[in-house]
């Protein structure tokens, strides 16, 4: 007999335990809402927002310490320590992440519609490699989609105060900036306003949205779709508009070096902004909600992110065309600052209302996701049951969303964007290597059970998935991997005095 640690829950049972009625959610969503939700997640976060970072890079501070050129050359050359630009290479980047994202939106894909169930890879983990895996991943996803939206949220804020100052709006520093800021502040001048490290303040418009979205979400998941709806057609708006009226004041020769870093840059570029093109693993989250899963969530899945690619490719070329690429280091808008230093004032504001829009959808669809996880991980008794109440009357999961709303809230008011970005990327490519891991272990041990959807190329996509995606975070600084084992050694000390005692499969099964 398998260990419990590893017992594995079954499709079927999977499937019988979500038509419970006190823990169902409404179907309500078809392939169009699904890939409007997956562009509203993916488009925000990274046009907007980190894509400055991922082609300026971040260069480590040693010199003035430890007066060691050689050595600040060394570590501002590593892809372990450093974070090197990847300069206007940085296409290459969203190309090499599309091309590891596209193998693994098809094993996503086949799962999704094989399980149509809330929880993602968590619950498809559950159902191939047993319940320590899941719950593993379960707690990776939950830092996942935090953080995530704790970034997207910061640069939010960065951009509603860009909106104020259109308008001639000048808040203090103190509640439009995060507490912590590892590079300081500085203006468009380049002039100080806030050094390296903690200060009084607190990012309050980065808290307020995502209290906002919060109440949208307990409301309902067809409002919350409608609503996402509207604000993705306004940012596709805003991006072609910033694409046909800025590439008319192209410079070809800030195109020169095309890789300054050479393919550390662009392997390091890439593995930032792999941040950016999670949406698809949202859609999957809303499986469980969707009318008909076999077919919509693939094609949901898929058209997210073939839409997206072209346009994120779109942006960074023009934008590397207008400024030389090292002007973009940290900045949190780097689109609309780049408009605001070339005085683009009209097309300024729609791109920055549409900027606005992107990220409020982006925070929208990842809160969705953060609190399906939390909710399918309690039905399964891995988190206390309160987790998995439904309202009475909005048919949602409301205590999960309250608390992902408070989780994603308070330290989007106190931390920077670049370092709520790194975090988050290996927490996806680990989920997304363990999906991939899962299409081969049900292909072997259920050959025969019906797919709606086949990942092509036979064992391809899924291996593909594994290696790139351990590629990608070889790249990430070795920061992010002790803070990611750090999370994971708290994740397993929770299940080991809660999960595994409370657990219904175990309930159900005992050893």
């Amino acid at each position: 007999m398998a260990s419990p640690l590893f017992r594995c829950k079954g499709i079927d049972q999977l499937l019988s335990d979500s038509e419970n009625a006190e823990v169902r959610l409404k179907k309500s969503l078809g392939w169009l809402s699904l890939t409007s939700l997956g562009i509203g997640a993916v488009i925000g976060s990274g046009i907007f927002t980190i894509v400055g970072t991922a082609i300026a890079g971040q260069k480590l501070q040693v010199k003035s310490i430890l007066n060691a050129p050689l050595l600040e050359y060394l570590i501002y050359h590593s892809a372990s320590f450093g974070r090197p630009g990847a300069g206007p290479s940085i296409a290459l980047s969203f190309v090499l992440v599309a091309i590891v994202c596209g193998f693994a939106s098809v094993c996503y894909a086949e799962l999704a519609a094989m399980i149509p169930i809330a929880g993602s890879a968590y619950t498809y983990t559950y159902a191939t490699m047993g319940e320590l895996i899941a719950w593993i991943i379960g707690w990776d996803l939950i830092l996942e989609y935090a953080v995530s939206n704790m970034a997207v949220s910061v640069g939010f804020s960065a951009h509603i105060v860009g909106l104020l100052d259109w308008f001639g709006i000048h808040p203090s520093l103190r509640w439009i900036t995060p507490a912590y800021l590892p590079g300081g502040l500085s203006d468009l001048q380049g002039n100080m306003l806030y050094p390296s490290g903690w200060h009084l303040g607190f990012n309050w418009p980065a808290f307020i949205i995502v209290m906002l979205l919060t109440v949208i979400l307990v409301r309902g998941i067809r409002e919350s779709a409608e609503t996402n709806n509207i604000m993705v057609l306004m940012k596709i708006v805003a991006i072609l508009v910033f694409i046909t009226f800025a590439a008319r004041f192209i410079h070809p020769a800030n195109w020169h070096p095309f890789a300054p870093n050479g393919w550390p840059g662009i392997l390091t570029g890439g593995s930032i902004v792999f941040f950016t093109y999670i949406g698809f693993d949202s859609v999957s989250t809303a499986a469980e909600e969707c009318k008909n899963p076999q077919r919509d969530v693939p094609i949901g899945i898929i058209a997210t992110l073939v839409v997206c690619t072209i346009l994120y490719v779109g942006v960074v070329v023009v934008l590397t065309g207008l400024v030389p690429w090292q002007t973009l280091l940290d900045d949190a808008a780097p689109v609309v600052n780049t408009l605001k230093k070339l005085h683009f004032t009209g097309v300024r504001l729609v791109v920055l209302i549409g900027a606005l829009m992107g990220m409020i959808s982006s925070l929208l669809v990842f809160q969705l996701g953060q609190a399906r996880v939390w909710f399918a991980m309690s039905r399964d008794g891995l988190l206390p049951r309160i987790f998995s109440r439904v309202h009475p009357r909005f048919c949602t999961p409301d205590f999960s969303t309250w608390m992902a709303g408070f989780v994603v809230g308070i330290p989007a008011g106190l931390l920077d964007i670049g370092t709520l970005a790194d975090l988050s990327n290996i927490g996806t490519l680990f989920a997304f290597a363990l999906v991939a891991a899962g299409v081969l272990i049900l292909r072997y041990r259920e050959p025969e059970r019906p797919r709606a959807f086949r990942a092509p190329g036979g064992p391809l996509a899924p291996i593909v998935t594994i290696v790139t995606c351990l590629l990608l975070m070889a790249g990430l600084p070795i920061t992010n991997w002790i803070r990611f084992f750090v999370w994971l050694a708290i994740g397993l000390v929770i299940y080991y005095n809660y999960g595994r005692r409370r657990s219904t499969l175990r309930a159900a099964n005992p050893a």
